[in-house]
């Protein structure tokens, strides 16, 4: 079963899928009436240990390959959203969190090295955030938000984390013997098309794929407590304050309590008992201290959010006014004024209004002044904005200075820039030679970089170098998971390096080895779909 890639912005299918991760999969769990079993009395910890024979039907190197089969899906998706600025962001906070969590050895070496760990953005308005087998990890726009500090989105990020290491997918998945990996990733997609479609509910239970719900409800909640225990360690453990998960439980549920809409899937998935709030708030001792100060980063970071999350003309000239006097009169707090300006500057620029976008950042500086991190995210949304009406002239000194920064050289935020920038019109060819080569070595590292190895396509068709950039436009089809289409372009450039005159014979070796590779990753993929494997 394919989740549809209809572009109808009112699907909103991630909602569906933590659901379908806490009920370990099981479809019946849609109903109503498995639902309210939920606080049946006589629970007990039903969590398989990791080593016995339930949790060894799914092994590490097939979860992961069940998330990638669901990330080919993801990433195909209208609603996957890659803003090099936003993703930075958070794979940041993610990476400090793996490092937590391998420090207190909850990573085992073949987990470290085989899972993807990596965080990705859903452009959704609802507070929601999920994990995926393999290592990957959802993150709802609305989510981010909604949180008021780092210490926030970083304690729903471990907690999420945690159900990962924990290995809470493959422990369910194995207890119930589903050890087909295309029904498995099937089954996940399938409930999120039962978020559609009931009919699509129906047909998973009547065609035999549904599983016992009660041990599995009760399996929920254990596994919820569990990550919760390990993801507060995780949180403290990696610099981010303790108060952020009770700060985080309890905004969530006074926020349900006034919201009975479906904004918040996330407790849906994640249920919140009074117990697992009094245990969030007794981790944290008798040293009640009060919550540090919002760092002005995640108020800018939040403000992107919230205009990216619904990028309609309609919602991006709302998010425009947030700069007139009679929005920024209601907004006390400097912080909240700052976040103003960039949201309304955000938006500014993606309407093309360049000159209201000028106008609010020109306001928001002095509100920055001071906060290295905060005047950095300014110049980052003034780069953007000088790269899309195509200002290269006065985009060099701004990406000159970013780059020169400290960490700048390892940005990807910056790379994609630099390679943007090279891109315009006019630009000389030794800059288009720079980007490129920065470009060809992140790669190198980062094979799913679709962004990246697009640029490189237009920047080495560009160049003139058609076999390389046919190469690379086949391989950024491949990171999206597009592997067929990868697989045509890869034979397209065989035929151009068989006519070429003065062909690149390295480049073409190189084309020859990755085209048996995709063609073997294509075949495999056929004997998945096939229930073969």
């Amino acid at each position: 079963m394919r989740l549809s890639m209809a572009s109808d912005r009112r699907r909103r299918w991630p909602r569906a899928l933590p659901l379908a991760l806490s009920l370990a999969l099981a479809a019946q769990g849609l109903a109503p009436a498995a639902l309210a079993q939920q606080g049946s009395p006589g629970s007990r910890n039903n969590l398989p240990a990791l080593g016995d024979s339930a949790s060894d039907d799914i092994s590490v190197p097939n979860e992961r390959r069940i998330g990638d089969r669901i990330m080919r899906d993801i990433r195909r998706d209208a609603d996957y959203l890659d803003d090099p600025i936003l993703l930075e962001y958070v794979q940041t906070m993610m990476s400090a969190l793996i490092v937590s969590s391998r420090e207190r050895g909850n990573i085992p070496t073949e987990l470290d090295e085989r899972f993807a760990w990596e965080a990705f953005l859903v452009r959704d308005r609802t507070v929601n955030a999920f994990a995926l087998p393999g290592g990957y990890m959802g993150v709802h726009l609305g989510l981010m938000a909604i949180t008021a500090t780092p210490a926030e989105l970083a304690s729903v990020l471990a907690h999420e984390l945690s159900h990962v290491t924990q290995r809470h997918i493959a422990r369910s998945v194995g207890a119930n013997k589903l050890t087909s990996l295309a029904g498995i990733a099937g089954l996940i997609l399938g409930v999120l098309a039962a978020s559609r479609s009931p009919e699509a509910a129906n047909a998973l239970i009547t065609g035999g794929q549904a599983v016992a719900v009660q041990g599995q409800l009760n399996y929920s909640r254990d596994a919820e407590r569990e990550a919760d225990r390990v993801g507060f360690n995780v949180l403290t453990g990696a610099g981010y304050s303790p108060a952020g998960m009770p700060a985080m439980f309890e905004k969530l549920l006074q926020a349900s309590r006034l919201n009975d809409s479906q904004n918040y899937p996330y407790l849906r998935s994640h249920p919140l008992t009074t117990e697992r709030i009094g245990e969030a708030r007794s981790r944290l001792g008798v040293a009640h201290t009060a919550p540090p100060p919002r760092p002005l980063l995640h108020v800018l970071m939040q403000a992107r959010a919230r205009v990216l999350m619904d990028t309609r003309d309609s919602a991006l000239q709302r998010a425009q006014d947030f700069d007139t006097e009679r929005a920024l009169a209601t907004v006390a707090a400097p912080a909240d004024r700052l976040g103003a300006l960039y949201g309304s500057a955000l938006a500014s620029i993606l309407r093309r209004d360049f000159s209201r976008a000028d106008a609010a950042l020109s306001a928001a500086r002095p509100l920055a002044d001071g906060d290295k991190d905060a005047m950095n995210a300014l110049a980052l949304l003034t780069l953007q904005g000088l790269l899309v009406r195509s200002d290269g002239m006065r985009a060099d000194p701004v990406l000159g200075s970013l780059l020169a920064a400290p960490g700048g050289q390892d940005s990807r935020t910056l790379l994609l820039a630099q390679a943007q920038r090279a891109l315009l019109p006019g630009s000389p060819p030794e800059m288009q030679r720079a980007a490129v080569d920065r470009l060809q070595t992140w790669v190198a590292v980062h094979r799913q970089d679709a962004l990246a190895w697009g640029s490189a396509a237009q920047l080495w068709e560009r160049l003139g170098q058609r076999l390389r950039a046919v190469r690379a436009d086949a391989e950024s089809r491949a990171a999206v998971g597009d592997v067929q289409g990868a697989v045509e372009r890869l034979r397209a450039a065989q035929k151009l390096a068989r006519t070429a005159t003065g062909s690149d014979f390295i480049e073409a070796s190189v084309l020859e080895s990755r085209l048996r590779e995709l063609e073997l990753q294509r075949r495999q993929i056929i004997a998945e779909e096939r229930g073969e494997l």
